[in-house]
């Protein structure tokens, strides 16, 4: 063998080649289960009465009492776990000599026989057969090992969030909280694909790999067309590919896939994260505000079994309807600020200064204000709330207002002291569309994520003619953060990313 192996290991080794000797099939190819840990549990209650139940399952070993004669064992599958009875008188000395001088903590096994309850009322099954599945070389990752009653047990001390984040499959065996939070996290998926469905819209996938980034305010990841020759862009938004469809006489669009953006790395950010973004013709941002509101509670219903629900010890009610405030109301509320009396750069920047404020240096009047909200407002958001009427010069996909060419009618939603989602009546004017982008590329930087690139075949599209639509973006991952009472993006993402570790190698 080449792999250095532990101690433990090798002991771990020797069972295995023990089991291997005995004629015993290490990794079989086929195996066989009729129920789930908690589907023989329930047959079992519902016909204990009625005569035996047999069946087959699979699991992995948690638990291993030995008391000379008997072994008590608990395997755990998917769901659910069950108590595994064996008797030495039943099953034969060389029988149950294998499990005893082979079965490690960890291991997957198969098991057969007849359901019954224990003397301590336990349901279990009687073991009648059983085989290795699959045998764990290496331990999980474990704390203080007890004896109880004479029962050897493992309590979890794979705490550590970095060491969990890198071997995830490790964490899921040996938490299975961490594999429930995945578990809604499915739910919540199914029940937005449930909601829009209902209400009329289809389902689409747009390119990953674009010619041009667009639809956000992020920097992309480059990548390279070797047969092309050509540089594509990971997508940072599905938007005008979406809004492509539009113009095609797709009236109701919604995609759930993967985002990329290419910059720092929070509690609340992932370079690679999990996106939903809806359009609908016909509608403007107060009609997507009626539907988001609908859409977010139904998905908790669904999810959660409730519109009400825990978040870092806040109780949360997000039975519609939500609060509204729009953006220079909540600004003065909270920051003390009414920006419409410092209707420049520099004299709002002149009275945040003069404030005590600290904030950075921005580009725009417009990015002071997201500053000052992000500052501000969104951790005063504890339970759902809308802010609505943003500065066009950070939404140039927005529509403005009839009565205020300089404030566009996009709105945000706080949750918990955290933006959940974005949402526009989508600009639908091809002329002020490209005047837009012309005004970002004169007025940001070349290397400022808000310089938005100028897509001509979008303004192409535009030119056909776009109804008026109203657009919605969401981040999947921070709706679960919220669903499961979690305060790190990197709880609710299977394979988080992280820096290299010893050279690269491990990431």
């Amino acid at each position: 063998m080449t792999v250095e192996f532990s101690e433990l290991e090798k002991a771990r080794y020797k069972k295995l080649l023990f089991l291997k000797d005995q004629g015993m099939e290490l990794y079989p190819r086929k195996t066989k289960r009729t129920h789930l840990s908690s589907q023989a549990i329930s047959e079992f209650e519902q016909s204990e009465e009625d005569g035996d139940v047999h069946v087959e399952v699979a699991g992995r070993l948690q638990s291993i009492r030995s008391m000379g004669k008997i072994v008590f064992a608990h395997i755990e599958d998917e769901r659910g776990k069950l108590q595994l009875f064996l008797r030495r008188d039943e099953l034969g000395d060389e029988v149950f000599g294998l499990f005893i001088n082979g079965f490690d903590l960890g291991d997957f096994i198969q098991a057969s026989g007849v359901m019954f309850r224990t003397r301590a009322g336990e349901i279990s099954l009687r073991v009648e057969q059983f085989t290795i599945l699959a045998k764990s070389i290496t331990p999980l990752p474990a704390g203080k090992e007890e004896i109880i009653d004479g029962e050897r047990i493992v309590h979890s001390a794979f705490t550590n969030p970095e060491a969990r984040y890198r071997q995830r499959y490790a964490d899921l065996a040996v938490n299975h909280d961490i594999r429930e939070i995945f578990w809604t996290r499915s739910r919540i998926m199914r029940a937005l694909r449930e909601f829009l469905d209902e209400h009329g819209f289809i389902e689409v996938e747009t390119p990953i790999l674009q010619p041009l980034y667009g639809g956000a305010a992020a920097k992309p990841f480059t990548t390279h067309h070797q047969q092309l020759r050509q540089d594509l862009y990971l997508r940072i938004s599905f938007e005008l590919y979406l809004k492509r469809l539009i113009v095609g006489g797709f009236e109701r669009v919604y995609e759930i896939g993967r985002d990329f953006r290419n910059e720092g790395v929070s509690f609340k950010h992932n370079p690679e994260f999990t996106q939903l973004e809806f359009y609908i013709a016909y509608a403007d941002y107060e009609e997507v505000m009626m539907l988001t509101e609908q859409m977010v509670a139904f998905a908790a219903a669904k999810a959660l079994g409730s519109t009400q629900l825990q978040y870092q010890g806040e109780s949360i009610d997000l039975t519609p309807p939500w609060r509204r405030l729009d953006l220079r109301a909540a600004l003065q509320k909270y920051a003390k600020i009414d920006i419409a009396d410092f209707p420049t750069y520099a004299s709002l920047e002149e009275i945040i200064r003069d404030q005590g404020d600290t904030l950075a240096p921005e580009s725009t009047r417009g990015k002071l204000i997201e500053a000052l909200l992000s500052k501000y407002v969104e951790p005063a958001c504890i339970q759902p709330t809308i802010i609505y009427d943003y500065p066009r010069d950070i939404s140039p996909l927005a529509k403005s207002k009839v009565d205020d060419p300089e404030t566009v009618e996009r709105f945000e939603v706080f949750v918990g002291g955290m933006e959940l989602c974005n949402a526009f009546t989508e600009l639908n004017d091809p002329v002020d569309q490209e005047q837009r982008f012309q005004e970002m590329r004169k007025d940001y930087d070349a290397d400022d994520k808000e310089r938005h690139p100028m897509d001509e075949d979008y303004l192409r599209a535009m030119r056909y003619g776009m109804p008026p639509n109203g657009g919605f973006g969401m981040g999947i991952d921070r709706l679960t953060m919220l669903f499961t009472d979690q305060s790190t993006i990197r709880e609710v993402i299977l394979f988080p990313h992280l820096r290299s570790k010893g050279g690269g190698e491990d990431k």
